[in-house]
């Protein structure tokens, strides 16, 4: 037990002359004294040959000890801290450096936009996978494996099961809801999809989408139309003109899309409307009766509409945006721009 104590006595004073002038000093010092092989647990394992009958004595000397050396550690940092900053003189006066300020992408404000306006008029907001089986993404959409409306889309599919995909439109989500909801049905549909396409400044690997669909008895036509006359003028404004023109589509029948005067040129013709005057903007149409028959829904009972549209389309005539790379280039001069929109 003297021995013992005559050797903390001799590392207190090691310790207690013990200075450091800079970090890697500091951190020697921790090493040596308190690391994993260092001192103070070194003269812990000394605790084995004390008697038993001395072993509470020693076991209070030991953690004075330790609680010493690491109170050393302790000061060394804080005057070495104190060194670094020594000197330094604060003009408190001064202004402060500016903080920079985030903004919302241009998608996800054309999205939000989107979704705040379909919900004041009592759409529910739906998500699903990215990642999807070929039944909920083509079949119950009436595309069966031989049909000719799968070349329109270029899919990616899973190389390890070819019967999984990344979704190549959000009426997979719509598909989904069908099958667990029964009717009323009204729910908006945003989300990511992808299409093996190549990147230009029209079309790209990986865009977004939001998608409506509502099922209710006697849903008409006209009750699609008028919901999205006030679509576009929440979105785009009064004075936008609207037009139909019939479509295809195999999940919808009849089938419109649906254009509105072009917003970069008022109509007169440039290179964005094609110099028609007039801009697509979505599809739409009446839920075939196969696809509410797919999900157990009545057709005979139950009627309704779907439509859906690109929020970069979109966005690209909010925004004036020329070239669809941009959305995904991180360029903080395009970011910027957005500052102010909510």
């Amino acid at each position: 037990m003297e021995d013992l104590l005559k050797k903390l006595n001799q590392y207190k004073e090691e310790i207690s002359a013990s200075s450091a002038t800079n970090a890697d000093e500091v951190e020697n010092f921790r090493i040596k004294y308190l690391g994993t092989k260092g001192l103070v647990k070194s003269v812990m394992g000394e605790m084995k040959n004390v008697p038993n009958e001395q072993k509470k004595q020693a076991g209070q000397l030991l953690n004075e000890f330790k609680q010493f050396a690491e109170a050393k550690y302790e000061s060394l940092k804080e005057q070495f801290a104190s060194a670094e900053t020594q000197g330094e003189q604060i003009d408190f006066s001064l202004p402060a450096d500016a903080i920079t300020v985030g903004t919302r992408h241009p998608l996800s404000v054309t999205r939000n936009r989107i979704v705040s306006i379909f919900k004041r008029l009592g759409f529910a907001v739906a998500e699903g996978p990215d990642i999807e089986d070929d039944w909920h993404n083509f079949g119950a959409m009436n595309l069966p494996e031989d049909h000719p409306a799968r070349d329109m889309q270029d899919t990616f599919y899973i190389n390890q099961n070819p019967s999984w995909l990344l979704r190549t439109h959000t009426s997979s989500v719509q598909a989904r809801i069908m099958e667990t909801q029964k009717p009323p049905i009204r729910v908006i549909c945003p989300g990511r999809v992808y299409r093996n396409e190549t990147i230009s400044a029209r079309a790209h690997c990986f865009f977004h989408q939001v998608e409506g669909l509502y099922v209710d008895e006697n849903v008409s036509f006209a009750d699609l139309k008028q919901t999205l006359y006030f679509f576009v003028q929440e979105m785009f404004g009064k004075d936008v003109k609207v037009r139909f023109r019939p479509s295809y589509f195999p999940f919808t029948e009849p089938s419109a899309e649906m254009d509105i005067s072009c917003l970069i040129c008022g109509g007169i013709g440039c290179n964005v409307c094609k110099h028609t005057g007039w801009v697509e903007i979505l599809g739409s149409g009446m839920v075939h009766p196969k696809v509410l028959e797919n999900f157990g829904i009545d057709s005979n009972k139950y009627t309704g509409f779907a439509f859906g549209m690109g929020v970069e389309r979109i966005t690209q005539l909010k925004y004036r945006v020329n070239d669809l790379r941009l959305y995904s280039q991180n360029d903080i001069r395009f970011l910027q721009q957005f500052t102010g929109a909510v």
